[in-house]
């Protein structure tokens, strides 16, 4: 196990997850075939993915997805848990159902039920167990067996905004990272804000993201 425990957070300790190489091989998928491992996402990115992605030719779309894999935690029938690319699967699949993308194997469980799976990566720190409104953790039998169900996470938008501006460095291979800055951000006080009006949380959100009180959390990019 690697990571750290977040302060005031009750995030679990988790395994960084292997990155792709040449060793695992990429498979093609089904995006509906695949099974969350969160309970929410942050709509805006969401939004703001479809928007780039109708822009795009299906051959730009592949090359996308190829340059992009899903690692996948795969059991005997099986069946596919995604450990990250949720936000962009989940617009595509808004877009077309029949959507395939490509993903590489992580990890073979030696198991044919899906709670025996879902305890074998909860081991691993590889499920958020948080729903929108930060409540949790929740059961992992809890969780979703769609993209489609997952939940709006406001603070998960809000994170995603601060990335793009530059204000947090993404750190891939730690798991559900974007989540980790946003439950802390819920221990702060902001204005009421939403997945779609972002603006009202957005200086406050900049002055926290940038502050000493985050030196703790992956991709803290603000000076002393």
């Amino acid at each position: 196990m690697s990571g750290d425990l977040e302060s005031g957070v009750h995030l679990p300790r988790y395994d960084r997850i292997p990155d792709h190489d040449d060793e695992r091989s990429l498979i093609e998928v089904s995006v509906s075939d695949l099974q969350p491992t969160q309970m929410c996402v942050g709509l805006a990115e969401i939004r703001s993915r479809q928007k780039d992605f109708s822009q795009e030719s299906r051959k730009e779309r592949l090359d996308y997805l190829r340059g992009k894999p899903v690692p996948l935690v795969r059991n005997r029938l099986g069946q596919f848990w995604m450990v990250d690319r949720h936000h962009r699967l989940r617009a595509l699949l808004e877009m077309d159902p029949g959507v395939t993308t490509y993903g590489y194997v992580i990890a073979e469980l030696d198991s044919d039920n899906r709670d025996a799976a879902l305890l074998a990566l909860q081991d691993r720190g590889w499920l958020y167990l948080h729903d929108g409104r930060g409540n949790g953790p929740w059961e992992p039998s809890k969780l979703p067996q769609s993209l489609l169900e997952l939940e709006d996470d406001p603070y998960r938008s809000l994170v995603w905004k601060l990335k793009q501006e530059g204000l947090i460095k993404p750190q891939r291979l730690i798991p559900y990272h974007e989540f980790r800055w946003g439950a802390w951000l819920r221990t702060r006080p902001l204005p009421p804000f939403s997945s779609s009006q972002l603006e009202p949380a957005l200086p406050a959100s900049r002055r926290l993201a940038q502050s000493r009180a985050a030196a703790h959390l992956a991709g803290w990019t603000g000076k002393d």
